[in-house]
Order: C-alpha cells, then structure tokens, then sequence
C-alpha cells in the first residue's frame, strides 16, 4: 500500500522548496530573531540559505496523555497534598485505592521510572532522537484550584519521572495545565525548564505561548507548536494574552484559525526545518473524526505547516491518515493515567495504549513509517500486552483508519504498523 504514497510526498516536497526559498527572502529578518545566532550557521557566504541534506532519517516518539498528576502523583516519592475537589472523591488517594482494588496493592513510594514499565525497554531498543508528550497535569505545590471539578498537579520534585523516560518536550496546550491558577502554571514552566525540558503551547505571556519548542537531532531542527482548541475543555479564560500567561489556544478551527496557525509556524519555520503541529482537540469518547478535524489538519500540511499533527484529547487511540505524505494523528489517547477501576466507556478499553514511533524523511517532512508499540496499564505502570489484546487494538485502528485510507498490520512481536495508500 504504502509505495504510492510517494507522489502525494514528492508534491509536498516542491510545495517545502518553494516555501523554503520564499523564507530566504526574508532571511535578515530572521537572522534578527532569539533564533539568529544558530541561523547564521546555515546561511552561505552570500547570505543564501545553506541547507545540507541529512545523512539519516529523522526518528520521533509521541504519545498522547501523560497524567502524572492527582493519583500517579500519590505514588511518586514526593506526593502532594491529597486533598481535591471532586464531588464524588475528595482525595487523590481515592484513584490510588481504586487501582488497587482491581489489581492489587502499588508499593509506595515508587521509583520515577516506574510508571513508563515496559515502554522503557521499547524506548531504549528503539533509541527515538525526539521524544514529545502531551503534559496533562499541572506542576505545582499551589492550593489555588480552578472552579472545574477536576484539578490535576504532580509536585514540582517528581519532575525526574518525566526525566526517566527522557522526554525532550513537554507540550502544555491542554485543558489541565491551569488547574492550579496561573501561579501553578508558572510554576510548572519554571520546573520543567529547570529540569531541562523544553515546553510549547503555554507560557507567561502570548508570544511564549505561541512560541514553539525548537529540538535539534539528526541534523535536523525540530519544530514543536501547541495549540489548544476550546472542544477539549480548556476555559476561555485561560488563553494567553499579551502581558498575560495562559495557553495558546485557537477559538475553532474555521479556515481563519488555520490561516492564524499557518503564519504563526512561518514566523518560525526556516529552510530544512521539520515541523509537529501538536492538538489537544475534541472529546474524550468516540472514534469519529469530525469534519473541521480533517479539513483543519489538511490546510496545515498543504500550507506546509505541519509534517505532523499530533492529535491529544481522546482517551483511546483514534484513527490515523496520511495526508500528502504527511502522518495526521487524530488521537494519540491517554499514555499515563490513574483511571484504573473506573467504570465506564469500557468499550473502548481504554487501559490499552500506545506508544507511537514516527520514521520521518528529514529533507521533506514525509512519513517513511509509522509503528505503534501497544501497553495496558496495571498497578499505575505500562506492561507489554498480550497478543490477543494487541490483535483487539489493531483491529480498532484498522478499521477506523481505513475510513481514512491507511490500514494497520501486526508484525509477529505484536508491533502495529501503519499500512497507507
């Protein structure tokens, strides 16, 4: 299936060239920018972009949710104050108990490589050069929770559980990372920065919080762009302004967001560079993609916006499209959570997760391969799932896929891989 797809990619690249040389004009504009010193090492002696094919594809690890917070965050060495304020449970320790009543007794406290489990052992054999996750929590000591119902925080000394599975990028653009006031949320920029992770989609102001995170690998520059949309849940009152912090949020995703989110990344973007365009969207249940998703993710890429869209929000996986050549992740689903023993949706099996492995061509942004390492979550910690359970996810996902004309095979160590036409 996959060989065809090289034309939709071939298309894409001269659509990159063109935009490639189109930036150089402004070159001295952005020789100007916090970026200008690593720009000048790419530009000729004429002043002419100097991009140098790299000798090695590009290997990223996305994942959806990472929910440290609130249950997790109990059974890390430095736990948080317990105390929430959810109508039915008044504290974390009740997510904690509820686990344990289905699988058995967690010993506390756990070391902060615990909870990745297997996905540890994946990551290593693989040796991804980026890793990018979708921070659902709030990193803080503060008491100041937002009237929503659902606040989640992981204190700011348990950072080193994002360490252990050397995470690169945090994105924050979510419904969750202001469950603790703005004072938690410049916490949590100060801890993971002060840890060494870069971050995206929220900041201290709107310019940070368009910003993107800019990771260097395989010779390649990577792009990181967060954008929250209001269907996820996040509060109108915490998008970012000027002298404001917040999250950097789009108000729908009509053509008039997508032509904001184009100029944005071409603000940023400059020869050879390769871009994720990472969403939280939507809701957590159902494996629909609606209509604005698709028609939003398409004008990205066909605007040479995006060589990824990392989709976050839904607690499963939903379904996967190569769009000119170009990955189109709907919706990663949850990765960490502390949702063990909570009733409903089973249908879904939301226990099962997945760990993406993208092969990207650094030189276009094109997709080279696409493969899904499947995990449940028991105790709080991911293990290896069993090959009937692999064979049930795979399953879903091709049939939901083909809806979008790609398919997805199991390899005999229950690796999934995306077939596309």
């Amino acid at each position: 299936m996959r060989s065809s797809a090289r034309a939709g990619c071939d298309w894409k690249r001269s659509r990159r060239s063109f935009l490639d040389v189109s930036g150089a004009a402004a070159l001295g504009m952005w020789l100007g920018s916090p970026l200008g010193s690593r720009a000048a090492s790419r530009v000729g002696p004429e002043g002419a972009p100097r991009v140098t094919a790299p000798s090695r594809d590009l290997r990223l690890f996305l994942c959806g949710d990472v929910m440290t917070g609130r249950g997790i965050d109990q059974v890390l060495p430095h736990a948080s104050k317990p105390e929430i304020h959810e109508s039915y449970v008044k504290t974390a320790l009740g997510y904690v108990e509820l686990a344990e009543q289905v699988h058995g007794p967690i010993r506390r406290p756990v070391g902060f490589d615990y909870v990745w489990g297997d996905a540890l052992v994946e990551l290593e054999t693989r040796s991804p050069d980026l890793r990018v996750v979708n921070l659902e929590t709030s990193v803080t000591t503060s008491d100041d929770a937002a009237p929503k119902g659902i606040n989640y925080r992981m204190h700011p000394a348990n950072v080193p559980c994002l360490r252990a599975a050397a995470v690169d990028c945090c994105v924050l653009a979510n419904n969750h990372v202001l469950d603790w006031g703005v004072g938690g949320l410049l916490e949590t920029l100060g801890a993971l920065r002060g840890a060494g992770l870069a971050t995206a989609g929220a900041g201290r102001d709107l310019e940070e919080a368009e910003r993107p995170a800019v990771l260097e690998a395989a010779e390649t520059r990577l792009l990181v762009f967060g954008f929250g949309v209001p269907s996820s849940g996040i509060p109108p009152d915490w998008t970012a302004r000027e002298g404001r912090p917040g999250v950097s949020v789009l108000p729908d995703l009509s053509r008039s967001s997508a032509r904001r989110a184009v100029d944005l990344v071409r603000r940023w973007r400059r020869p050879g560079d390769v871009v994720v365009a990472s969403i939280h969207w939507g809701g957590n249940w159902g494996h629909a993609i609606p209509p604005e998703q698709r028609e939003f993710a398409h004008r990205l890429i066909d605007e040479g916006a995006a060589d990824v869209v990392h989709g976050h929000s839904s607690h499963h996986p939903k379904g996967v499209e190569v769009h000119g050549g170009r990955a189109v992740l709907y919706g990663c689903g949850d990765f960490i959570n502390d949702y063990e023993g909570i009733s409903g949706h089973e249908e879904f099996r939301s226990d099962l997760v997945l760990a993406w492995f993208l092969t990207l061509d650094p030189s276009s942004g094109c997709l080279r391969g696409l493969e899904m390492a499947p995990f449940r979550t028991r105790r709080f910690r991911l293990e290896r799932l069993a090959r009937e359970d692999a064979e049930w996810m795979r399953g879903t996902l091709d049939r939901e896929s083909r809806k979008l004309g790609a398919g997805v095979e199991m390899s005999v160590d229950g690796t999934l891989q995306l077939r596309w036409t």
